[in-house]
């Protein structure tokens, strides 16, 4: 692309993912922008440094490098401004902190993300923070739940392993009727598939780690605020010295480039397997979104434009003291599927499901839950795989 203002408002997501983020011709041409490894950044004259006359001045407050990302990720989600955090659970944590002070409370969705939850129970807890767990379907009900002092209430969707639904739009409207902040998990459909601001979010958040780095080699986290919130988020980030490394960004934004190609790919496999399980005696149930018989689907028909490749099954076991035996003995048969957390790489992954720390959405009394990550795999191949771990369950 000659400029980037010659990239058609229509243009594709696989064509806009091409272009976005850097302009070759800022940088003598090249395609890519350069790695910038910085702290110090020197200043022409006294006026110039106290002032502040120049757009970069100190490697914590933004690179050529971080910023093509930052542009990027921007154009992406359509927000005002997106920081940089070293990992997924911080691009949590920083917004939090952002947003709530002592005496403040939190509405965190009972579906949420494991380490969330750890960071609300224990460092926003220990600094005055009311925490209160609430049901991901409970929509505009969660009117209700909100006090004088509520001041933000966190959403992710679909729901960390269980993959329920939330009403994004109805709960969005009912916490900025009393003036609360509203966060979005959003690291499973990313941008490409769900745009949270446009739902009525404030806050964005990504784990970067998963599928724009697309490679499981990288830990980075995004966050994305609208206009209203930007500032805050900006300031808080700066004084807290939490920025992204520049390799770090370059490697995400190498792989955003392919995102829309992986996705498509992961999307279809994950789909297809899903609803072979679906059709399995051995099987209970499929938490997958797009599948008709999901709870949820309406609302993710509705709302989302895809699918991505994560999502859990129950497995069907009659006696709840054989969960355990039946699970791992399934996941441990398995070959092509490793047995690791993350998702979001090329590879397949399978991991037991631990609900225990569910208040509300508990643990499933019809079998236990395995989460599966489809990656970049043959379908048939990764079929094979599962049939070689049903018989091994079926076995014990």
């Amino acid at each position: 692309m000659k400029n980037k203002a010659s990239l058609p408002a229509e243009a594709g997501v696989n064509t806009r993912l091409a272009h976005i983020g850097h302009d070759p011709f800022s940088y003598h041409g090249f395609v890519n922008p350069p790695v910038v490894h910085a702290s110090t950044v020197l200043f022409p004259d006294c006026q110039a440094m106290e002032k502040r006359e120049q757009k970069y001045l100190y490697g914590t407050r933004g690179t050529p490098t971080t910023d093509a990302l930052c542009e990027a990720l921007d154009a992406l989600e359509g927000s005002a401004g997106t920081i940089l955090v070293p990992s997924g659970l911080a691009a949590i944590s920083v917004p939090f902190l952002a947003y709530l002070s002592t005496g403040d409370h939190a509405l965190i969705v009972d579906s949420v993300y494991a380490p969330c939850r750890q960071f609300c129970d224990t460092v926003l807890k220990r600094l005055g923070v009311e925490i209160e767990y609430y049901d991901p379907e409970i929509g505009a009900g969660i009117e209700t739940l909100i006090k004088a002092n509520t001041k933000l209430v966190h959403t992710e969707a679909p729901g960390s392993n269980t993959m329920e639904m939330q009403d994004i739009p109805a709960i969005s409207e009912a916490a900025h009727r009393h003036g609360c902040v509203v966060t979005m998990d959003n690291t499973w459909a990313t941008p490409l598939f769900f745009r949270p601001l446009d739902f009525g979010v404030d806050v964005s958040i990504h784990a970067t780690t998963k599928y724009p780095s697309g490679h499981s080699d990288i830990v980075m986290g995004s966050v994305s605020a609208n206009a209203a919130h930007w500032p805050q988020l900006k300031e808080t980030a700066l004084s807290m010295g939490i920025c992204g490394s520049p390799d770090d960004s370059y490697q995400i934004l190498r792989g955003l480039r392919s995102m829309g190609v992986r996705l498509d790919h992961h999307q279809r496999s994950a789909l297809a397997i899903a609803q072979w399980l679906e059709g399995r005696d051995d099987v209970s149930r499929v938490l997958h979104p797009a599948l008709p018989s999901f709870p949820g689907h309406e609302i993710w028909k509705r709302d989302f434009k895809g699918a991505s490749g994560v999502f859990s099954f129950v497995l069907k076991v009659d006696e709840a003291g054989r969960f355990k035996a039946k699970a791992h003995a399934l996941l441990d048969a398995l070959s092509l599927f490793g047995l690791g957390y993350s998702w979001g790489g090329y590879e397949s992954l399978a991991v037991p499901v631990n609900h225990s720390d569910r208040t509300i959405r508990t643990a499933p009394t019809d079998g236990p839950v395995i989460r599966l990550q489809i990656g970049l795999e043959d379908v048939a191949d990764l079929k094979k795989d599962l049939e070689a771990g049903f018989a091994a369950a079926a076995a014990v």
